[in-house]
């Protein structure tokens, strides 16, 4: 059975300056050494949230100027076409002109050509008749 005495007294003091000794010495070290460490990473959480906030961000602003830079190619790309429409539109206009002033130039001397075949065939008749007749008739005319 326990016997209340001095010594019981002894190891209740001797329990307590254990425990402040073992306090001082060894768990408030420990205690300090984790909150610095949880110190530690909250910066390193926060410092993660940031760069994720910084990411996100420029995420965004890359998008953003992406965008922009479509819009101003595009643009670029319809000025351009518009431009070498108009262009090959004028270039198509002067060679069709050119075209049908050798096209009507050419009517022309055709039609001149014409002409003198016919006249020349017009003065030409009378003989082709005679020579007809004469094979038709079987003697010269």
């Amino acid at each position: 059975m326990i016997t209340i005495d001095l010594t019981m007294l002894i190891q209740i003091a001797n329990m307590l300056l254990l425990i402040v000794v073992l306090n001082a010495v060894l768990y408030k070290p420990i205690r300090s050494i984790l909150e610095e460490r949880q110190k530690k990473t909250t910066g390193l959480d926060e410092g993660i949230d940031q760069f994720k906030k910084n990411a996100v961000l420029r995420l965004d602003e890359f998008g953003q100027k992406m965008k922009e830079a479509r819009i101003r190619a595009k643009k670029e790309y319809e000025t351009a076409r518009n431009a070498a429409l108009a262009e090959s539109t004028e270039k198509l206009a002067g060679i069709r002109k050119e075209v049908d002033a050798q096209k009507t130039g050419q009517l022309a001397e055709i039609e001149k050509e014409f002409a003198a075949a016919q006249a020349e065939l017009q003065g030409q008749i009378s003989g082709f008749a005679n020579d007809m007749a004469g094979k038709v008739l079987g003697r010269a005319l």
